[in-house]
């Protein structure tokens, strides 16, 4: 079954239809989610809101449009959303740890993976967004921008910022690609 059945068996009101949209569409939304929230059990919370979300919504999607796009934008609205609210709640003191490197260099080329996921946790909130949306989620730029409702042409620019902080946060950790 295609995106566009599926739709069709969700607004029919098939009761196998909403299984088979969260399977098919639950691990790019948790990456999403993972990705931006920086927390299994976040993502994992938000990931839930989102099916919610989409679910109820079903019956005022355009089923002309692409599924993947609409879906990943209610995923981004969510964490956005919950990170805003995390950042108004008092920080707790469980959970507070600071990494702090003082290696010259990186020994263990596995260590790439992690000074690139840090550095991609560093990033500011859209930034972040367009980065994972680009280079995860393999969308195109007038998904991206579709997803945050900027102009292609924002997304291209957030899209080159954060390519250059996470150069230069890497630059600084002394890691060389």
């Amino acid at each position: 079954m295609d995106d566009a059945e599926l739709v069709k068996a969700l607004l029919a009101g098939d009761p196998e239809a909403p299984r088979v949209f969260i399977e098919r569409y639950q691990a790019i939304v948790f990456s999403l989610c993972f990705r931006m929230m920086g927390h299994r059990h976040d993502a994992e919370d938000v990931s839930q809101e989102v099916f919610v979300r989409a679910l109820r919504g079903i019956n005022g999607f355009d089923a002309d449009r692409p599924v993947r796009p609409w879906l990943l934008g209610i995923a981004a609205n969510r964490c956005r959303t919950a990170l805003s609210t995390r950042a108004r709640r008092p920080p707790s003191a469980e959970g507070v740890e600071e990494r702090i490197d003082t290696r010259t260099g990186i020994a263990d080329p596995d260590d790439l993976a992690t000074e690139l996921a840090l550095a991609i946790d560093r990033l500011r909130p859209k930034y972040k967004l367009v980065f994972t949306l680009y280079h995860e989620q393999n969308l195109p730029y007038e998904a991206i921008a579709v997803v945050v409702e900027r102009p292609v042409g924002t997304v291209k620019t957030w899209l080159h910022r954060a390519r250059l902080e996470l150069a230069e946060y890497l630059s600084r950790r002394g890691v060389r690609c």
